[in-house]
């Protein structure tokens, strides 16, 4: 199996050295690149370890020691911040461990963005995001909040990610609200631009999709060999439409939701360690050179129900060919000697 080191080489191996391929013309120059030749390495993160309701990973999200360490090993991987899912005080367990981490990444030159995951409720989910929201930026984004400085920006502008649910919520009057937020946030939505958006997105992000085909297309296989090449290509090739918009590239490693509570049986195969080596590079084939996108999202850091975490190292295959995988092997146990704040 791969270990992490093995992980950092290939991140920077396919981030900096992928090749361009035919598919690379755009429409429209991209009004937001990268800052740099590439995108921005950031992972999604789960802050829910340690809830009886999520399966037990031998550590606890709350844990300052645990927390340095993944900030050291995501440092050390290429990756510069992570995007941490957040519920508002619908789970103070995870707001907790969120402030945590923002505090952390402060002390340790990382950054942290903030993936709102959406309430499914249907009757005032408008109300609720806004109040979740103003909680957000009083408590994590104002000049006296602790580790403040961590908060991930671009272009001078905080970026807030959003991870829709029951899609109740109207997008355009919490935009209203956060623009008289001093700066005003980006705001960047899952997969696609819809009718009825009202400007109120700033980009979109692509999210690993297990068994997406495109409309009118026949289903694909459920045995994981669907790894994402469709979605990506129709994900990419669509926003070049909206060059104002800022895209967000995914890459992931694989996919089971056999562990997790509201698992669909979906998968997507490792194929020995290629889905990541592919994922990671597809953006090169649509984009010229002279055009990188701004940031690239690996999903998952460390979501073990969904099968995508990468924290111990990817998957790969032994010579004999048979499919193994780092995520069996226990956690590293923080050194306490050397990860104390």
């Amino acid at each position: 199996m791969f270990s992490w080191v093995s992980t950092a080489l290939l991140l920077f191996l396919f981030l900096f050295h992928g090749c361009t391929g035919p598919g690379s013309g755009t429409t429209a120059r991209l009004q937001h690149r990268a800052v740099g030749s590439a995108p921005e390495t950031i992972a999604l993160y789960e802050a829910w370890f340690g809830l009886p309701e999520h399966i037990s990973v031998g550590y606890s999200s709350q844990d300052p020691a645990v927390l340095k360490q993944q900030i050291h090993h995501a440092q050390a991987m290429g990756i510069s911040a992570f995007v941490v899912d957040w519920y508002g005080d619908r789970e103070p367990f995870i707001d907790r461990a969120y402030q945590l981490m923002q505090q952390a990444a402060a002390k340790n030159h990382f950054h942290i963005a903030m993936m709102y995951d959406e309430t499914d409720a249907d009757d005032g989910a408008t109300d609720e995001t806004i109040a979740d929201f103003t909680m957000f930026h009083d408590t994590y984004l104002a000049p006296n909040a602790p580790g403040h400085q961590a908060y991930l920006t671009y272009e001078g502008r905080p970026v807030i990610f959003i991870f829709p649910k029951g899609r109740h919520t109207d997008w355009t009057k919490v935009r209203a609200v956060v623009n008289r937020w001093q700066p005003a946030p980006l705001l960047i939505e899952e997969n696609l631009p819809e009718p009825g958006d009202g400007g109120a997105f700033d980009g979109y992000y692509a999210w690993v999709s297990p068994g997406w085909v495109a409309p009118g297309q026949k289903a694909a296989s459920q045995d994981g060999s669907n790894w994402g090449d469709q979605y990506l290509s129709n994900f990419y090739e669509t926003m070049k439409k909206y060059p104002d918009k800022i895209i967000v590239g995914g890459a992931w490693a694989q996919f089971n939701d056999a562990k997790a509570s509201w698992g669909l049986n979906r998968h997507i195969s490792a194929r020995c360690g290629q889905t990541f080596k592919d994922t990671l590079n597809y953006w090169h084939t649509e984009f010229p050179p002279d055009q990188p996108i701004p940031f690239l999202m690996l999903e998952t850091w460390n979501d073990y129900e969904e099968g995508t975490a990468i924290e111990r190292g990817l998957p790969t295959c032994s010579p004999d060919g048979a499919a193994s995988s780092s995520a069996s092997a226990a956690p590293p146990a923080p050194d306490r000697s050397k990860t104390q704040q």
